[in-house]
């Protein structure tokens, strides 16, 4: 027999390239800022990173005990159907009339998803053909324009502009562009701007939609964490939104869930039942188990996620109040989980960033990697503990 080196497992096969989709994409900002504070780390540094938002809270013990329960039925260990189980279904339906009096069908209007981050990436797959256009907001999440580059259409921005509340200026997009699209995504409360939406905003973007004839995907992944007693509201309570359009959410944010991936898309039945008929090639659908612990949270006992909320607003309290003392003005989202403020040097974003990291070793994100338009700006996460939201604060003023 003869032997192979695994060694040679890392050389550079002949004939192979990357795919040109991946080249388009730019390296995701996230891993760099990563590598950066690894590195000051393995120094002996002690970082605070408010750089990345991932829930530093517990996910609340009984949605941790039913996915136990469920786990303990050999049952539930098999595929799971791509459209997920019905009593979810049913949760996420009932759970959308109390919160936003929305009905939904859940046999049509409703699909489970593996996080909502894994439907937003599908969602141009579904809907859009090589050339077509979709109308993507810049600064913005990066799987929105991942998701349409990997099916071949064309991103066109859309600037978040601080004169337009971060909202799209609609009548800036070229009616060529208007009708190529196939879709426009939108997000409120807005990653990374912190920016809220409301319902005339909602309908502009609705009638621009009936008019061109694409469909609008929301993400509504941060509805729940609002503070001040703001409650944001779903594009489907416009009367129209439903007939246009589909609602991503999750459980990530709202209920400390990340690493669990659970989400779901609703809305639209023909566009639901695209994205459904995409993914039934694609994936066996989330872990029965994991979906029952979805219900629980969606059911169960809501205090949890209020104390939650609570403790962002006082770490929001915290770095605004606490930036202001050193001279930095930065003004109280009323939603999400990120404060997004103006550079307050004449420095670039990425270079304020670094000086920040190196001088304070505190991790904060430059606004341009999420978008050109993004320059000028770095966003805060309040994903941290408190006592560490209060010592990178102290660290910060001391560098500015």
């Amino acid at each position: 027999m003869v032997g192979v080196s695994m060694a040679t497992s890392t050389a550079k096969l002949p004939g192979f390239h990357k795919a040109e989709r991946l080249k388009q994409l730019p390296p995701y900002l996230f891993v760099e800022i990563d590598k950066a504070k690894r590195k000051l780390q393995a120094e002996g540094k002690d970082v605070i990173d408010l750089g990345v938002g991932d829930p530093d809270l517990p996910t609340p013990p009984h949605i941790i005990e039913r996915l136990k329960a469920a786990a303990d039925n050999p049952a539930n260990h098999r595929y799971s159907f791509t459209e997920g189980i019905k009593p979810l279904r049913e949760a996420i339906a009932r759970w959308y009339d109390r919160r936003f009096g929305v009905a939904l069908n859940p046999d049509t209007e409703v699909l489970p998803l593996i996080g909502s981050k894994e439907g937003i990436a599908n969602f141009p797959l579904a809907v859009a053909n090589p050339g077509d256009a979709v109308l993507v907001p810049e600064p913005c999440y990066p799987p929105y324009r991942s998701g349409t580059v990997f099916a071949g259409a064309e991103p066109v921005d859309m600037p978040l502009l601080e004169d337009n509340g971060f909202f799209p200026d609609l009548g800036d997009i070229s009616q060529k562009a208007a009708r190529r699209a196939k879709a426009m995504f939108l997000n409120y409360p807005n990653n990374p701007t912190a920016a809220v939406a409301t319902a005339e905003q909602f309908q502009e973007a609705i009638d621009m939609a009936k008019t061109f004839g694409f469909a609008i995907a929301h993400d509504a992944a941060y509805t729940e964490v609002a503070f001040d007693g703001y409650k944001p509201m779903s594009f489907l309570q416009l009367p129209e939104g439903k007939a246009v359009g589909i609602e991503f959410h999750s459980l990530s944010k709202t209920y400390n869930m990340t690493g669990w991936r659970i989400g779901w898309a609703c809305g639209n039945a023909a566009l639901i039942g695209a994205l459904s008929q995409l993914k039934t090639n694609l994936d066996s659908g989330i872990f029965q188990p994991i979906q029952e612990a979805g219900i629980a949270a969606l059911e169960g006992d809501q205090a949890p996620m209020q104390q939650t909320i609570a403790v962002y607003q006082e770490r929001r309290n915290l770095i605004v109040d606490g930036l202001a003392k050193a001279g930095w003005q930065v003004s109280k989202p009323a939603a999400s989980l990120y404060i997004w403020t103006r550079v307050p040097t004449q420095e670039s974003s990425i270079a304020f960033a670094k000086r920040l990291l190196e001088q304070a070793h505190v991790v904060i994100t430059p606004g341009v990697g999420f978008g050109p338009s993004g320059e000028g700006y770095v966003r805060f996460s309040l994903t941290v503990p408190t006592d560490r939201v209060q010592e990178a604060v102290g660290r910060l003023a001391k560098a500015l």
